[in-house]
């Protein structure tokens, strides 16, 4: 059994010999260890393998000399900004009211600009957040104050309680309870440590995931407001595109009255998402509620637990038992990604989906010679699509389908249509692959299969539904 231990130990000599002295009296193994001075000077990650009663024993001891970090402390770094008149003594006072406040400083940055004012950036520690409240109002008698953007700015200024302060932001954007705000910090930090390990700074990294989390936070409730179209397919047969400012679109297709939905956005839009099917669908909460799946990744399986049936590849379908059972998905298999795919999944509150509910139809290949390899057909209504897997470009198990009938192609993330994209979803696809190095597992391979899909389509007119951005329209002349 392994077990993550956040601890917070005393900057001194011989702290962490301590620590490996109790795991070693209860015969416990350090897997995994990770400190970083320059980011955070007390807290220490360490990662345990031992039984349940040995872990259970660690904790006591843990608990009795310190070590384990007390949920219920607020502390956090407000960085301030001091506009002072550039004359001896102008920080004098400032620093006075931050002792008789008895504010601890944990950084310091001052710069003449050739002005009659410097500005000085404080950092200091905070427990009440009363009291601070109370000191900018005295403050702001002696100068003009401004509080900055802790998870905006563009360095991290607290060395000493990083990684809480930066997972409590993260945290209250997203409403996120104690318990998931542990798992949310351990996840933090290994990302930290894999940056370190490549030689990489972590502040862009770091700002994009805190932007990520703001983007999703923006749109919760009434301003969850995704572009929804219905496009005619037949007399008797249509799509209905959601498009949601973050997150995969969602594809409904009704034909002679019955509905089949496609991908299904992100886990923490369900209330937002289920109020909209219900109005498109009426029935939606007692009809027997059938998903296709194009591939496994979050923003695509989010709502999958509230769906009688999924139907998957047999990759797909693999992957999303794998997540049930516990194992790593695909892109956890990448050690460079896994660290922000678990934060993706804590933000978006996704949870793995019974795996009894899962339905594969298509013919399994192991190993896919072509960048599209057909695995079999699927049959809906009035329509009749061929069913191509993917080599893996954007993710293994990865299908599109194309009804060669009525000119529709349906292609995942393999093809989107990038210049259909709304302002909101531009901006949320910024920021992928600044967490990943790349969405696509095989950029060079993913280019390959967008030409071959482009290669498949028959003399006509198309219409293209990516799992991203608007319809596409194209023609193929002979």
């Amino acid at each position: 059994m392994k077990k993550t231990y956040v601890t917070s130990m005393p900057n001194h000599i011989g702290a962490f010999l301590k620590a490996s002295r109790c795991f070693s009296s209860l015969g416990i193994n350090i897997t995994r260890v990770s400190y970083n001075k320059a980011v955070d000077s007390h807290t220490l990650f360490i990662d345990a393998e031992g039984t349940d009663e040995q872990l259970k024993k660690a904790d006591v001891e843990l608990e009795k000399i310190g070590y384990l970090q007390n949920g219920g402390n607020k502390t956090s770094v407000v960085l301030i900004e001091f506009c002072l008149k550039d004359e001896p003594g102008s920080v004098t006072n400032i620093l006075t009211l931050i002792n008789d406040f008895n504010f601890n400083i944990s950084y310091i940055s001052s710069q003449e600009n050739g002005t009659d004012y410097q500005l000085f950036k404080m950092g200091l520690y905070v427990e009440d957040h009363e009291k601070i409240t109370k000191f900018l109002k005295e403050a702001e008698k002696l100068c003009k104050v401004r509080i900055i953007d802790y998870n905006s700015s563009e360095k991290i200024y607290d060395n000493s309680i990083f990684y809480n302060t930066y997972v409590l932001g993260l945290s209250q954007t997203m409403g996120l309870s104690e318990d998931i705000r542990k798992n949310l910090l351990v996840h933090v930090n290994l990302a930290m440590q894999t940056l370190d390990e490549q030689g990489l700074s972590p502040y862009r990294t770091f700002d994009s995931i805190s932007k990520f989390a703001e983007l999703l936070g923006t749109y919760k409730n009434k301003k969850f407001i995704p572009r929804i179209s219905t496009h005619k397919i037949t007399d008797n047969t249509e799509i209905t595109l959601i498009e949601p400012p973050c997150g995969s679109n969602t594809i409904i297709i009704k034909s002679n009255e019955e509905f089949l939905f496609i991908d299904s956005g992100y886990a923490c839009y369900s209330e937002e998402m289920i109020q909209i099917l219900t109005k498109i669908v009426p029935n939606f909460h007692t009809m027997k509620k059938t998903v296709l799946v194009t591939h496994s990744d979050v923003d695509h399986c989010g709502l999958l637990p509230i769906f009688d049936e999924i139907i998957a590849s047999h990759k797909t379908a693999q992957c999303l038992k794998n997540e049930y059972f516990g194992n790593d998905g695909y892109r956890e298999k990448n050690p460079i990604h896994k660290p922000y795919i678990n934060i993706c999944k804590i933000l978006t509150s996704y949870t793995t989906v019974d795996p009894k509910k899962i339905t594969s139809l298509w013919n399994d290949i192991e190993h896919l010679t072509e960048p599209l390899t057909q695995i079999g057909f699927y049959d809906f209504g009035e329509l009749h699509f061929e069913v191509y897997e993917g080599k893996g470009g954007h993710l293994p198990g990865e299908i599109i389908l194309i009804d060669y009938t009525n000119n529709i192609a349906i292609t995942g993330d393999i093809y989107i249509n990038v210049h259909g994209l709304t302002a909101e979803q531009a901006e949320y696809n910024q920021y992928a692959p600044i967490l990943m190095t790349s969405v696509d597992t095989d950029p060079k391979l993913c280019a390959e299969e967008r030409k071959a899909i482009m290669q498949r389509l028959g003399v006509g007119n198309w219409q293209i539904f990516g799992s991203h951005g608007f319809k596409k329209d194209y023609s193929v002349n002979i």
